[in-house]
């Protein structure tokens, strides 16, 4: 996935974290709560693992 910025999050709710990623540095990726679901990358800048993301969240059901 593509990541553009220098910040990057550690959820102090571990059990909100869906994602992660390590470059060269851990961060959390993506968090999902109820129906709502976050990601730290673009994913409309992501080629096919982004496009497939955004289809899934189309027809995700808002359970994790």
């Amino acid at each position: 996935f593509y990541f553009v910025h220098s910040y990057y999050v550690h959820a102090d709710a571990r059990d909100l974290v869906t994602g992660s990623v390590d470059y060269g540095v851990s961060a959390d990726a993506a968090l999902a709560r109820d129906n709502l679901f976050a990601v730290q990358f673009h994913p409309e800048k992501s080629a096919d693992a982004g496009l497939q993301l955004l289809k899934n969240f189309s027809s995700w059901n808002g359970q994790c």
